[in-house]
């Protein structure tokens, strides 16, 4: 992540890594959610942190989830369940759990059937928030296998050369196995920039970079957007990949085009159809590499392109070339060892909703 966004080390607070955790699990409990689901949910939450996605990790997610429970949009105990089936796909009803717990849950079916038949695909509806797709990914990739998530939802993003925002951040995820080389692990917005990261700016007080949200009547803003615009809501239109039409929007808006149908319409959920604010859906599928070529082979041939991509002549002013993966490895270690930073203010909300719902207090510790 971009030190834009990250919290300066002069303020941020280093939390152990344990405590973080309980403390989690113990609000999802409090919640109503189930051990087993809220183990789940804290983990999702949980690697967000540690791979330094601070945007779907504790500070920008856990308050949101709360929220949602407490308003009953959430359910924290849902019926989940397949609604239509093959032998290598299936339509998973979420009953209005949350995303980061029946995302999860689907990509176990995918994956099981995968083993079966070479590819599992899963389209999820009735559900809410997925979390960090890469998370769902991973899961794949544990077992010997490509793995992909998409989420749909929501409207924030201005399709090329419009006056008003039509798709979400549409973030996609891909991840692949390799032997000795970091797995291959990708996961962006097909916006120019992530929402949550608006949330992350305002918090450090930081404005946008041009390129990354539209003006008022839709046109790019090539300046970058002050604090002002949008710390009470303003700024509500983000930019598709590639920011201007120039440079590439089209294939962001394109992007998310894609996503959207492959998380809405192909599971039949609601919203997609009138393109509404309020549509959510997700889509996962594992891809069993054995069902292709060996899997030693395959993580051969990905060990010796990861390591070429890594050992490329770096640029000036750069002293190595990364591959998507290697960086969240490596904050993953850091953070292990020192804890994970955050904001003081998300400490103080932790110290707030702890003491609201009667919860231990222990993260300055």
């Amino acid at each position: 992540m971009l030190k834009h966004f990250q919290v300066p080390d002069d303020i941020a607070v280093r939390v152990k890594i344990e405590n973080l955790t309980a403390a989690t699990k113990a609000v999802f409990l409090k919640m109503g959610v189930p051990e087993d689901d809220a183990n789940l949910a804290t983990d999702v939450l949980m690697q967000a942190d540690l791979r330094g996605a601070d945007t779907h990790g504790v500070s920008n997610m856990l308050r949101a989830y709360v929220a949602s429970y407490g308003s009953g949009a959430t359910n924290p105990t849902p019926n989940e369940k397949i609604v239509r089936e093959t032998a290598s796909t299936a339509v998973y009803d979420g009953d209005n759990g949350l995303g980061i717990i029946t995302t999860p849950h689907a990509m176990e079916i995918a994956i099981a059937k995968a083993k079966n038949t070479g590819v599992g695909m899963v389209t999820i509806k009735n559900t809410g928030h997925a979390g960090m797709m890469a998370y769902h990914a991973l899961m794949a990739v544990k077992e010997g296998m490509i793995g992909t998530a998409y989420t749909a939802g929501g409207n924030s993003m201005v399709p090329t050369w419009g006056a008003e925002p039509k798709l979400g951040t549409n973030p996609i995820a891909f991840a692949a196995p390799t032997g000795t080389e970091e797995p291959f692990s990708f996961d962006a917005a097909t916006t120019s920039i992530a929402g949550n990261k608006i949330g992350l700016a305002n918090r450090l007080g930081h404005g946008l970079q041009p390129g990354w949200v539209a003006n008022d009547d839709g046109s790019p803003d090539m300046e970058g957007a002050a604090l002002s615009d949008f710390e009470a809501g303003g700024v509500r239109m983000q930019l598709p990949m590639g920011s201007t039409r120039e440079l590439g929007s089209h294939k962001g808006y394109s992007l998310g085009v894609m996503v959207d149908i492959m998380c809405g319409p192909l599971s039949g959920a609601a919203g997609f159809g009138a393109a509404t604010k309020e549509r959510r859906a997700h889509f996962v599928a594992a891809y069993d590499v054995e069902a292709f070529v060996p899997l030693d082979e395959f993580k051969a041939d990905m060990d010796g392109m990861m390591k070429g991509l890594r050992e490329t002549k770096p640029a000036p002013g750069h002293d190595r070339v990364v591959y998507a993966g290697m960086i969240e490895v490596e904050t993953e270690a850091e953070r292990r060892e020192i804890g994970i930073p955050l904001h003081p203010e998300v400490v103080d909300w932790f110290e707030g909703i702890t003491s609201e719902l009667n919860i231990p207090f222990n993260l300055r510790d």
